[in-house]
């Protein structure tokens, strides 16, 4: 069976539509099935729609969490509760085109196991966001050492591999790499991004830069890298304004002041402000990590979802 776990965030307009998109293709193409919806916290009556669908096809299951826990927390939750040999992640709103599902159902069953959906454009989106979309990725993709310009949430993975990534003690998590990391034999398909039919996009420049920046830092140890070049231009910098300082002195051309006093204490004084808070970044993390709180709080779940503990 294949689980289609949809995270949802305020999507009240786009569940049924997607319900009744997703039970078309699949059932046309003889693939048994069940529909996972995870309420991230939604207030718009997210989850009473999901309800409603799961009492009239038990194929449709859904949970919902006590507040907005993020899309990770929901994805995360989405895996614990499957019950499909296979599983796959993509938007509630079918900007990730349940078309391309049979195709990977297709490869999951000639043995790979996991199928990454890989965007051919982003569809039509603004200009500030594309900008902001592309830089983020950039940045991800240079931190990580992973090319995540074209890759997506939208993914297809084999019990074994959901598994690999359910026992991962991690609180912060990303999923989107973490799928590359575990490994596995993996296959391509791409996808054109398509549009949304109600709503508009959760994601701002804002909330991409504090996206970018949690899970830069959860995956990658690079910044603090950065810290021991930051010192080292320091050192260097240093030693170039003193042996120039020395020359004048012993040359007689040295001029009296404090000007390059002054730009020696900003710049090394900016390099340890910037050091200091990516140390104190890493450390808050850390601090994050070591509570053990749970990745999310589930309030409520639908009639036939399985039982177990609340919290994960």
């Amino acid at each position: 069976m294949l689980s289609i776990i949809l995270p949802a965030y305020n999507e009240k307009q786009n569940i049924e539509r997607t319900a009744k998109t997703l039970s078309g293709i699949l059932e046309k193409e003889g693939i048994p099935f069940e529909l996972l919806f995870i309420s991230d916290g939604s207030v718009d009556g997210t989850y009473e729609e999901i309800c409603r669908l799961a009492e009239l096809d038990g194929r449709v299951r859904g949970a919902e969490f006590s507040r907005n826990f993020g899309k990770e927390a929901a994805i995360f939750a989405g895996l614990e509760l499957a019950l499909g040999d296979g599983c796959i992640v993509m938007d509630c709103d079918l900007q990730h085109p349940p078309e391309v599902i049979p195709e990977m159902y297709r490869l999951w069953q000639d043995g790979y196991e996991v199928v990454e959906g890989i965007k051919k454009s982003r569809g039509k989106e603004s200009i500030l966001h594309g900008m902001s979309a592309g830089l983020f990725y950039g940045i991800m993709s240079r931190m990580m050492r992973m090319d995540m310009r074209s890759s997506s949430d939208f993914k297809l993975l084999d019990r074994k591999v959901v598994n690999v990534l359910l026992e991962l003690g991690e609180r912060n998590t990303f999923f989107r790499a973490l799928s590359f990391w575990a490994g596995f034999r993996a296959a391509k398909v791409e996808y054109e991004v398509q549009e949304r039919a109600f709503g508009s996009s959760k994601w701002s420049f804002r909330s991409l830069v504090r996206y970018a920046v949690s899970n830069v830092t959860s995956f990658s140890t690079i910044p603090l890298q950065m810290v021991t070049v930051m010192g080292m231009v320091s050192i260097i910098f240093s030693v170039i304004l003193a042996l120039q300082t020395l020359v004048k002195y012993l040359t007689g051309t040295a001029v009296e002041g404090f000007t390059t006093v002054i730009l020696l204490i900003l710049i090394i004084g900016g390099f340890i402000m910037i050091s200091l808070g990516i140390i104190g970044h890493y450390l808050a993390r850390i601090y994050e990590e070591v509570k053990g709180r749970p990745r999310y709080i589930i309030r409520s779940r639908t009639q036939d979802a399985v039982s177990g503990d609340a919290a994960k």
